[in-house]
């Protein structure tokens, strides 16, 4: 017999996701061109092309594999994934074609879009850990659309008003993602989530294939920092200085995981979460970073902040501010970015001889920051509002309650 809520389900999603998708064909056929310049970025097809294969495998892959760790929701969350990725990376080439629309009357699209265009996604991906199992599809389809669109806003703001250079504004996709996700699971707050839910179970098999997801994004994490840089000599900083950071940042996760184990036992869970904080704050920092020791001295410290963030600030947000985060997006993205915002501006300030142009950069960088809070705050605040309308239909308490009668979650460490 099927389930209760199926026939709710298909009324639902499959018509909205047919609308979107005839829409965005629409769209694509009066409005968009493909770019028939073989010279991306300065560089031919073919050399682009692998950029653009390690980003999508990236995203697709990556953060795909990353949602497998819960027990119940590991097959579906992986789907969701790519379901997400994908209306949300067409939706975003035609918002990020807006301007060369105005001004030529078609969206040009190329590898170049296709990438900003992921990486917009990614920052809907990042939110969406947030929130995972406890939404169902069209509110997932839902968020990563308002999202992109907020995260593409924000982009706009701050290249039109503050002059941030293009790079610059989509590597805050951390920071903007990490803040509009704990507006949605602040507004989307269920009762009972101070004991676990019963759907918070992981076993090692689905922890195999999160740790698999884990190693796709190290991987591939330094493309994904170096993929927009303009010129070879700051394409081969930001990959060294991001490999570097990543492996700093792996092997302090695996040093404090021990340290911080009654047991002394590495915990795969904490390497998993903080074994990428590097990558993230060179991020958000590598258009400054000249050095290989720089990248390095960043990718310690953001492990060191991100594994102290998932030890003690995710239940301590949960019991002070009721914000449920299922992914322990906070220490995974929120802290590392805000770090390589800070090393971002110490960095800069340390670099410049003027000192008036070191507080004119420090007034704007902060100003950076708290326009993307801002937006991030305000828009996920208006996003979680939104799912939380009765008319999407949003799982009930009782699939998400603890039942303390069944066995409880066991760590399982190595």
């Amino acid at each position: 017999m099927a389930p209760k809520y199926a026939p709710s389900l298909r009324s639902r999603l499959a018509p909205p996701l047919l609308f979107l998708q005839t829409g965005f064909i629409v769209i694509y056929a009066l409005y968009t061109e493909t770019d028939s310049n073989v010279q991306v970025v300065g560089k031919k097809f073919r050399d682009f092309y692998p950029e653009f294969q390690d980003v999508n495998v990236m995203v697709i892959l990556g953060f795909g594999f990353l949602c497998t760790f819960l027990v119940r929701h590991g097959y579906s969350g992986s789907g969701f994934n790519l379901l997400v990725a994908a209306m949300a990376t067409q939706w975003a080439v035609i918002l990020n074609g807006i301007e060369s629309w105005h001004y030529s009357g078609k969206i040009r699209i190329n590898l170049k879009s296709l990438v900003e265009a992921e990486m917009c996604t990614a920052s809907a991906l990042i939110s969406i850990g947030t929130v995972l199992g406890k939404t169902n599809p069209v509110q997932l389809i839902l968020i990563a659309l308002l999202e992109v669109t907020a995260f593409i806003l924000n982009k706009w703001l701050l290249q039109t008003l503050l002059n941030i250079q293009p790079l610059s504004s989509i590597m805050l996709l951390h920071v903007f993602g990490t803040f509009f996700g704990l507006m949605l699971t602040w507004i989307n707050y269920r009762k009972g989530s101070e004991q676990r839910f019963e759907k918070e179970k992981f076993d090692r098999k689905s922890g195999l294939f999160s740790m698999l997801g884990t190693l796709f994004l190290w991987m591939f994490w330094p493309s994904f920092n170096s993929v927009l840089a303009e010129s070879p000599g700051r394409k081969s900083v930001a990959v060294c200085g991001t490999y570097l950071a990543l492996a700093v940042s792996a092997v302090t996760a695996a040093a404090v995981s021990v340290l911080s184990n009654p047991k002394g036992k590495l915990n795969p869970i904490l390497i998993q979460s903080c074994g990428l904080a590097g990558g993230v704050a060179v991020g958000v920092s590598m258009s400054v970073i000249q050095q290989p020791w720089e990248a390095m001295i960043i990718g310690f410290s953001a492990a060191v902040a991100s594994t102290i963030g998932f030890q003690y600030l995710k239940i301590h947000m949960l019991l002070a501010f009721q914000c449920h985060d299922t992914c322990a997006i906070l220490s995974t993205h929120g802290l590392p970015g805000l770090l390589g915002w800070l090393a971002h501006l110490f960095l800069q300030i340390k670099d410049s001889d003027d000192h008036t142009t070191a507080i004119r950069f420090a007034v704007f960088h902060i100003c950076t920051l708290l326009v993307t809070i801002t937006v991030s705050v305000s828009t996920g605040f208006l996003t979680g509002t939104l799912i939380n309308l009765k008319i999407w239909r949003p799982p009930q308490n009782r699939k998400f309650l603890y039942n303390s009668q069944k066995k409880k979650k066991k760590h399982h460490d190595f």
